[in-house]
């Protein structure tokens, strides 16, 4: 059983499943803030409808944050968990590695000054985050 747990797959695949699930209570709670209607209407529609119209936007924005949080966690956990059997070292240069290949996967498509710029971004977050969780 401590053999599965200490697995990249399972590490990356638990981080998929917490990220989904964050990501959607994050994405419940941001959408409560604010509803982009696609129609104007909805407010002079009757309460049922409007509840309704609410609950389908809510759901999709929920939906979507979930499924970003859950392929970040999953990718960056997986990444570190790698980069870690590799070096065989747990320290502060994992995380940063990590944190700059999945900014540089994320940003793939959008160019190679975007990948610099997600690399750098993702790498001195996890780095932050790493350092702060490490210190004593």
């Amino acid at each position: 059983m401590q053999m599965v747990q200490d697995s990249c797959i399972f590490k990356s695949a638990l981080s998929g499943v917490l990220g989904f699930g964050l990501g959607g209570l994050f994405g419940m709670f941001f959408s409560s803030f604010e509803m982009t209607p696609y129609n104007p209407a909805v407010y002079e529609q009757p309460m049922k409808q409007q509840l309704k119209a609410t609950a389908k936007d809510m759901f999709q924005r929920s939906s979507s944050m979930a499924k970003n949080f859950g392929i970040v966690g999953a990718l960056f956990s997986g990444t570190e968990c790698i980069i870690e059997g590799y070096r065989a070292k747990n320290d502060l240069y994992n995380g940063a590695a990590a944190g700059c290949i999945t900014g540089a996967i994320l940003a793939a498509k959008s160019g190679p000054q975007n990948v610099l710029i997600g690399c750098a971004g993702f790498a001195a977050f996890s780095t932050a985050i790493d350092y702060y969780m490490r210190r004593e």
